[in-house]
């Protein structure tokens, strides 16, 4: 199986050299990274053209945001199975994806697969300061504000084509809403795999202060409403006392 992995970045000069290492170090051969650039003016651009070699497809021009980007790169994916790396992030191990390949073949039924993520320091990736974990995760949730981690999520092509793409019109919750397509609307088979798969730097765009977080959930009840699925805000409010617990939560 092929595996197409996008990631987005807009003046990401700072960090995506360890998310370029980070995909190239993986063991697994067949890998497709397609990078989408919004138009970066901190030197993004000469460092992606220096590393070109490793892409598989390097796209650099503006866009209407995050989840436009994100559709570009589906858009140019060629591989049978798609993933989401942060311009930020890196995989957990160089095992990663050879280990969701391997979930993929031990379980064709199933269209997503994703494992759990920890958040770390943005300047000590080594220093977790919190662990997102999906092993309670079901479908249901969804409706209380709850999502699998987007970039330990990988997806069958298929997937997208049911689906259709991410919602350019929400700022923060258009790959919430794409779970809730993905799982109560079309009801896809999933699986989860109890590791770690990715590390991600804290201070992204759904976790950076409360306007962002009433952004977030406001768009969470409309992704919901918008496809038929009930809910309101206070029962999305409801995660938050539990999501305060991980901040001191730790895998094991």
């Amino acid at each position: 199986m092929k595996v197409s992995i996008i990631t987005v970045c807009f003046n990401s000069a700072s960090t995506i050299s360890d998310t370029l290492d980070s995909v190239q170090s993986q063991s697994y051969g067949d890998i497709e990274h397609i990078v989408v650039d919004g138009g970066s003016s901190d030197g993004t651009v000469d460092l992606l053209e220096s590393r070109r070699d490793g892409l598989g497809a390097l796209i650099s021009e503006p866009d209407e945001g995050l989840y436009d980007a994100m559709n570009k790169g589906v858009l140019a994916a060629t591989g049978d199975i798609i993933g989401v790396l942060n311009s930020d992030d890196i995989y957990e191990s160089d095992d990663v994806v050879a280990t969701v390949v391997d979930a993929f073949r031990e379980s064709p039924e199933c269209d997503l697969i994703f494992g759990d993520v920890v958040f770390v320091e943005a300047d000590d990736l080594s220093k977790v300061v919190r662990y997102y974990g999906a092993k309670h995760f079901r479908p249901w949730k969804l409706r209380f504000g709850w999502m699998p981690p987007h970039p330990a999520t990988f997806v069958r092509r298929r997937a997208y084509d049911l689906t259709g793409p991410y919602r350019v019109d929400m700022k923060i919750s258009a790959d919430y809403e794409m779970f809730v397509r993905w799982l109560l609307k079309a009801r896809l088979r999933w699986k989860h795999l109890s590791k770690v798969l990715v590390r991600m730097r804290s201070g992204g765009v759904s976790t950076s202060g409360l306007r962002s977080s009433i952004t977030l959930n406001r768009e969470i009840v409309v992704a919901c409403r918008e496809n038929g699925i009930y809910t309101n805000l206070l029962m999305v409010l409801s995660k938050i006392p539990f999501k305060l617990a991980e901040l001191i939560r730790r895998p094991g």
